[in-house]
This record gives structure tokens, sequence and C-alpha cells, in this order.
């Protein structure tokens, strides 16, 4: 492989940066090249990154498949299903210009050969996704409904160029949603270590106390959300504070085509995953 493309794995390696999975500290990195069967590399003390890169130009092809197949295995990070999908996504990004990309087959990562392409002609266009059945979601009687007629409504916000109103409408449409599976799964969500807790009391408050970052934090935490979506979730949560009056003008912000786009795509990625945890 090529060094840029060694250098982005070391990267991962490493830990650096919160995309990544895990840091990894020197006693861990020699930890990870044990595990992955290459306890001939023990840590000397120097900067991590160079001497992982080092490492990796010291393998043979094998020991590298020997490093991927590792860092790809859900075993290296307990199942944890966030870090396992935060790691092979580095990874194929990162091996996408070698022409193959990693799959699990269950535990068993397997390379795959993909075609490579730059052309932007043939670039995915973003399209909006169609709504998740929310009337069969078990939800309260009465919600799939509400639900299903907020995300019509948001559309037509962003087609009259509303954009203002698209946003909070949005901000609505996945705070219901998210409430609505609080109600659904009160054990899981109740028993989760970053549910909010009363100051006084000590205890997790209840439903309707929450506020949409603790549930956005929650679901995140349970696996229902994606790390890039809790962050875009949250951003689209700042946008939807702009219902004050006061807010916006001292935030002095104001949406527009774009920004509603893109927060457009989020929710419905967001309410596509939440829809998807619950069936």
């Amino acid at each position: 492989m090529d060094e840029t493309t060694l250098d982005k794995i070391a990267e991962i390696i490493c830990g650096n940066g919160e995309q990544y999975p895990e840091y990894g500290s020197s006693s861990k990195l020699t930890e990870f090249f044990s595990r992955a069967r290459l306890s001939r590399f023990v840590h000397d003390g120097t900067t991590r990154q160079r001497w992982v890169l080092a490492c990796l130009k010291d393998c043979s092809r094998e020991e590298l498949a020997k490093v991927l197949r590792r860092l790809a295995s859900p075993l290296e990070y307990a199942g944890n299903k966030e870090k396992i999908h935060q790691a092979l996504k580095a990874l194929n990004e990162a091996t996408y210009v070698e022409g193959f990309q990693i799959k699990l087959d269950g535990l068993e990562p397997k390379f795959e050969k993909i075609e490579i392409s730059f052309d932007a002609e043939t670039a995915v266009e973003l399209k909006p996704l169609s709504p998740p059945d929310f009337i069969n979601l078990g939800l309260e009687s009465g919600i799939g409904e509400i639900l299903l007629s907020r995300w019509t409504e948001a559309q037509r916000c962003i087609d009259a160029e509303a954009f203002l109103s698209s946003i909070i409408m949005m901000g609505s449409l996945l705070e219901g949603l998210l409430l609505g599976i609080c109600q659904k799964k009160p054990f899981e969500v109740n028993t989760c270590s970053s549910a909010p807790k009363d100051g006084k009391t000590g205890k997790v408050k209840k439903f309707h106390e929450w506020n949409l970052a603790e549930m956005i934090d929650v679901a995140h935490q349970l696996g229902w959300l994606g790390f890039d979506v809790k962050k875009f979730s949250h951003a689209l949560r700042e946008f939807r504070n702009l219902i004050h009056p006061y807010e916006h003008m001292v935030s002095r912000s104001n949406p527009d085509k774009d920004t509603c786009g893109i927060s457009w795509l989020v929710v419905q990625a967001a309410v596509n995953d939440l829809a998807k945890s619950i069936k």
C-alpha cells in the first residue's frame, strides 16, 4: 500500500481524533500489535503515529492483512457497535484509493475489491429519503399520524423557502420520535448511564422533563444514533432554538437553503435509524 494510506491507518490505530474508536497510548499500541499476532512490535517511546507508520512499513502483505483484520474486528472493541462502525468507516475511507474495502461477515472481517472513481459526473446526488412507517412503529396511539404530518410539513416549508419554519418543524419531529421511543423502551432508557437525573433526588427524570439534547445523547449511547448523526442532531437542536425570538436576535443566525437541505438529510437519516431501532 501507498505510504499515505499507511499513514492514515496509523492515525486510526493511534486514535488521533474523536472520529476514531479508541485512543492508543504507548502500552495500548504494543497490546494492539500483540493482538494482531505481531508481538515483535513494542513501542519504544517515540512519536506514536510515526512509530506505528514505521511498523506498518516494516510489515509484509500478510502482516498488514492481520493488522487491518484486527483493527476492523468487533472483538477489538468488545462488541461496541458505535466503535465498530467508526473503525469500519475510517478504514474504508483510508483504503478506498487502494481499491478494496472491509466488510464484516459475522465477527470475521473480509476484504472486498471495489471500483475506484473520482469522476465528478458520477458523484452520488443527495436526495430526500422516504419517511418510515410511523403508523406501525408501535408508538403511543395517535403520535404516528402526527409525526408523519410533520415530516410532510417540513418538506413543504423547505419547498416554500420558509427556512426557519422548516428547521423548527424538523426539530419537533426528531424530538417527538425520540420521546415516543423513550416511552416504548423505558427500561433501556432509564438504565442508560447518560439518562438525565434530578439534582435533588438523584433519580432519572420523568420523560416529559427531558430536553432534546438529553434524548439525543441517550439515543447515541444506546446505539440508536451513530456518532456523526448525533453531532449533526445537536447542531440542528441549536438551530431549532431559534424558535425563541430573543435567541434569534442574539445569535444573529438565519438558516438558508443550504442549511435546511443539510439539516433535512440529517433529520431523515436520524429518524430512519431510530425507526429501525424499534422494529
